[in-house]
């Protein structure tokens, strides 16, 4: 293979050469990203070549690979994002007696059932979601900052929390049964990048009120959905192909970009117990299945360096100051003598697709 070959997908779809993008394709790898950390998604996207954007889809390019400034491809596409608020009723959570069911060995979309067994009723869970609901989170998207956001595990650390009046210990109490030691978390930062370049000034203003009574507080009603059109194509820059590959900082290809960058520090509260009947050592097992390798890497080096001893059977994260996200473990055992019947959805209850709206 030749050297200049190696960025042959990136110069068709840079070109819009759809004839030999179709060939490329099959000789390949759709995931390679060029020096700029871009891959032929992203330019795609950033160019506003929709054809080149359903040919890379066809072939299973992923929406969500970042590039080195740390946005995907569906970032600059402005197209879609679920996004939704548990509900509340008169200002409190609405609790219930609620039952998951996965069943491994059912295919599709009905091994994963929820009941309520107040009210008697279950409801399978849509892997699916419906046309009108998909236009819903593209129309969320769009009047919406495009966010990409982490939290940096280098600078947290732990210090144990004292209690007392005369002479300071540790602070040791039940959480649910299960005596826990509390640490203070220093250093947990969270750094978001805010893209705005698709929004109206309308938008922005609307997006500050949602967010200063959300601050307070306040209960944000439901409220219809402005239906929006996709945004026009950008227009085409004079940049040649020569010129975006050279080395340096690429150049802007679509939008030019309006960027907010942003860092907010927590002072989080945990709660670990060396009693929990499960270890964060069989979390990380079963995470090593399902989470990708890179991140599942970057997690367990964090929990296997950093975290205090026990399980975390308990967390608080001040988001607003009126607002605080918790986080409990108050009860759990092993049991290996499950009555076969606990995984079956009793006669009695009927089915109501409409339960949990949300799913």
């Amino acid at each position: 293979m030749a050297q200049n070959d190696e960025d042959l997908l990136h110069k068709c779809v840079f070109s819009n050469d759809i004839k030999s993008l179709k060939e490329s394709v099959k000789s390949f790898a759709v995931e390679k990203k060029d020096k700029h950390g871009n891959t032929a998604l992203h330019l795609a996207a950033m160019l506003g070549h929709s054809d080149c954007i359903d040919i890379l889809l066809a072939n299973n390019a992923q929406v969500k690979v970042k590039n080195l400034q740390g946005w995907t491809p569906l970032a600059e596409a402005f197209y879609r994002l679920d996004t939704t608020l548990v509900d509340f009723n008169d200002m409190k959570w609405e609790r219930g007696d609620i039952s998951f069911v996965f069943n491994g060995n059912i295919k599709g979309s009905k091994n994963f059932t929820i009941l309520d067994n107040k009210l008697k009723v279950y409801q399978k869970f849509k892997h699916e979601e419906t046309e009108d609901e998909t236009q819903d989170d593209i129309d969320i998207l769009m009047s919406s900052d495009i966010i990409s956001a982490q939290i940096p595990t280098k600078n947290i650390t732990f210090s144990r929390l004292q209690s007392g009046w005369f002479v300071k210990q540790g602070r040791t109490q039940l959480v649910g049964q299960f005596p826990a030691d509390f640490y203070s978390v220093q250093g947990l930062t969270l750094e978001q990048k805010k893209r705005r370049e698709h929004l109206s000034p309308e938008d922005l203003q609307k997006n500050k009120a949602i967010l200063e009574s959300l601050s307070k507080g306040n209960v944000i009603e439901n409220h219809e959905i402005q239906r929006r059109p996709s945004l026009p194509t950008p227009k085409k820059a004079n940049i040649s192909w020569e010129d975006y590959i050279r080395d340096g900082n690429p150049p802007c290809l679509g939008r030019p970009i309006i960027c907010k960058d942003t860092k907010k520090t927590f002072k989080a509260t945990l709660a670990m117990s060396e009693e929990f009947p499960m270890t964060v050592e069989q979390v990380l097992d079963v995470l090593e299945i399902v989470a990708p390798l890179k991140q599942y890497k970057k997690l367990r080096e964090f929990m296997d360096t950093k975290l205090p001893p026990g399980f975390p059977v308990k967390i608080e994260i001040p988001v607003f100051p009126t607002v605080t996200a918790k986080v409990t473990f108050q009860q759990f055992k092993w049991d290996d003598s499950l009555a076969e019947d606990l995984f079956i959805i009793p006669n009695e209850y009927r089915e109501d697709p409409n339960r949990f709206p949300e799913l």
